[in-house]
């Protein structure tokens, strides 16, 4: 019942989607096909956090990691990274009762963030509220935001 993430590419993506001389700033994780519990990389992009929002499938359940950038205050700038797990609005009961286990794979197999998002609908990524939720997590805040 595990997810299969053998598949090089996704390993390759992640540290595509990590390295600062990459423009590429999301992935996407689907099913290879609706019976499988196997994911592979069906997407890439560089235009953020809407782009990505575009790129979901409302019947299908998908994970997706994407660097998100961001003014702390007048004088830095932030780079952080967040992990989601959408399952779409029309996700069949079987798929969205495997979610829970293999998100928990996708978490192990792409480690490093610092915003776990649960998304059921595109606006569950607009970027002005989960920044607000990476401002909160990253501590220190200068502008008092």
């Amino acid at each position: 019942m595990e997810a299969d993430l053998s598949d090089p590419e996704i390993n390759n993506a992640y540290l595509d989607v990590r390295s600062d001389a990459s423009d590429t700033n999301w992935l996407l994780l689907d099913y290879v096909s609706p019976m499988s519990d196997t994911l592979r990389v069906s997407k890439t992009g560089t235009g953020g956090l809407a782009e990505l929002q575009e790129a979901l499938d409302d019947g299908t359940a998908s994970y997706a990691y994407a660097r998100v950038k961001y003014a702390n205050d007048k004088e830095s700038e932030r780079q952080k990274f967040i992990l989601v797990v959408w399952i779409g609005p029309g996700c069949k009961v079987m798929r969205r009762a495997k979610v829970s286990v293999h998100a928990t794979n996708v978490k192990r197999a792409m480690p490093i963030y610092s915003l776990d998002v649960p998304a059921r609908e595109r606006d569950d990524l607009a970027e002005g509220p989960i920044i607000v939720r990476l401002r909160k997590a990253g501590g220190a805040s200068y502008d008092r935001v």
